[in-house]
């Protein structure tokens, strides 16, 4: 596949850094010679030039590419590069926008117009990420595959958990209604067998029916505390298309050294109480009397100041953190440091991108973001290799773990001795960058 992505920024450089891996035709176009240089070592091509110059999009032939993602910084180029490139013969475009009236179905028919296949808005995105977390406070990870009737969740098991120090194979009836599909322990990501220890700290990421949900919580030692008050330090995009999402649900507090800024949202956002605090006050948590909100999210423009916030914001008795980490060195110390839910508008952003580049039947990719790894849904075709045996007996490629499917209507979970067949739609679990594999095991 022949892909053309423009603007080295921070969503372009994440999404060609991962596509890289795969064999794939990549060619990422910046003006910016000092972003391209941050892509010197990856298996791709980079171009000095604009997006929306003619001559720069022919001279790549442009014309002969299957998608062209513009995702630069600057919402108009964007869509006049894309529009550009489909008129040159490109043949799905994809431009970043920062608008959410452009998000509007009424608008589709518009940028269609112009030559625009889709879309894409990561702070909005960013946002239903955080307005999930918030939904559900007991995990780190929540993911509603196959429409709602299967769920993946992320969840850090402590020493009160009925599981804890217990290996899979001896978990007896619980096995029924959780299937484990990784652990990450010590920033490693594990898929398990039966011989597998639980231990205090694991992340485990679960999948189970919604029917089980109460119970895959309880095994796990988490308790559901109901949630009234958001408190949130930072006012960026990102918080204001959280806080349309949720005002009408929630009482929710901004709190954002930037007058100006402070000014605008409470313009904006009237359903909110929005609080100027002067910049440096490293006590400003407890004035606000954090402790009487029951999730806090930390969204300033500092990964390392949000780390520390929701560290205070835990000694001061908060259950619920939620991290705005950007900069993805600081994943596995965010984690190690128990911040809770983290947020990444650039990989949030090139999981949807991601997804639109796949082939075959695959109708559903979410990133894990602080694990290196992928949950996706696929549909199992006639005379696929995967009907072929029973799961423990089909050599799938190493890091792959089949978590659950819909076969007939019905929700399920699948064991070693499950034998998949044609129209099963199935959640897999993939570390690394396995997913591209698992195509031809479906087709």
């Amino acid at each position: 596949m022949r892909i053309v992505i423009a603007g080295a920024g921070e969503v372009g450089t994440h999404l060609a850094k991962m596509l890289s891996f795969e064999d794939q035709d990549i060619i990422v176009v910046d003006k910016d010679v000092k972003k391209l240089h941050n892509l010197d070592n990856y298996n791709l091509m980079t171009v000095v030039g604009s997006a929306v110059s003619f001559d720069v999009l022919k001279s790549i032939k442009v014309g002969a590419a299957d998608i062209f993602i513009a995702v630069t910084p600057q919402e108009t180029i964007n869509v006049i590069a894309s529009s550009m490139a489909k008129s040159l013969g490109c043949r799905k475009t994809v431009a970043r926008i920062d608008n959410f009236e452009f998000m509007k179905p009424a608008s589709k028919k518009f940028f269609s117009s112009y030559g625009i296949d889709a879309l894409i808005y990561p702070e909005y995105l960013a946002a239903l990420e955080m307005k999930t977390a918030i939904e559900h406070t007991w995990v780190r990870n929540w993911f509603e595959m196959l429409n709602g009737q299967l769920i993946v969740v992320g969840v850090k098991i402590r020493d009160n958990s009925r599981i804890t120090g217990h290996k899979l194979k001896d978990l007896g009836n619980i096995s029924s209604y959780m299937h484990v599909n990784a652990i990450k322990r010590n920033r490693e990501i594990i898929i398990p067998g039966g011989d597998d220890e639980i231990m205090a700290d694991d992340i485990l990421y679960i999948a189970t029916t919604p029917s089980n949900v109460d119970s895959v919580m309880d095994v796990c030692g988490k308790d559901k505390h109901k949630v009234e008050r958001v408190l949130i330090n930072g006012g960026n995009e990102i918080v204001k298309q959280l806080a349309m999402l949720i005002s009408g649900k929630y009482k929710v507090k901004i709190m954002d050294s930037d007058y100006e800024r402070c000014q605008q949202l409470a313009d904006e956002l009237p359903d909110c109480n929005i609080v100027h605090y002067e910049a440096g006050n490293n006590d400003v948590l407890e004035e606000e009397g954090v402790e009487d909100y029951d999730v806090f999210a930390a969204m300033g423009d500092s990964s390392e100041s949000n780390i520390l916030n929701c560290i205070v914001a835990k000694e001061l008795g908060m259950k619920k953190t939620i991290a705005q980490v950007e900069n993805i060195d600081y994943f596995d110390m965010a984690e190690n440091l128990d911040v809770g839910t983290i947020i990444n508008k650039k990989v949030i952003a090139a999981s949807h991108i991601y997804r639109m580049l796949l082939q075959g039947d695959v109708d559903n990719v979410k990133m894990l973001t602080v694990a290196d790894a992928d949950v996706a849904e696929f549909i199992v075709k006639e005379k696929s290799k995967v009907t072929q045996y029973p799961i423990m007996q089909l050599s799938l490629p190493r890091g792959v773990n089949i978590g659950g499917m819909i076969r007939d209507g019905k929700s399920m979970l699948v064991s070693g001795t499950t034998q998949l067949q044609a129209g099963d739609k199935v959640v897999v679990f993939c570390i690394g960058n396995t997913l591209k594999k698992l195509d031809k095991w479906f087709r």
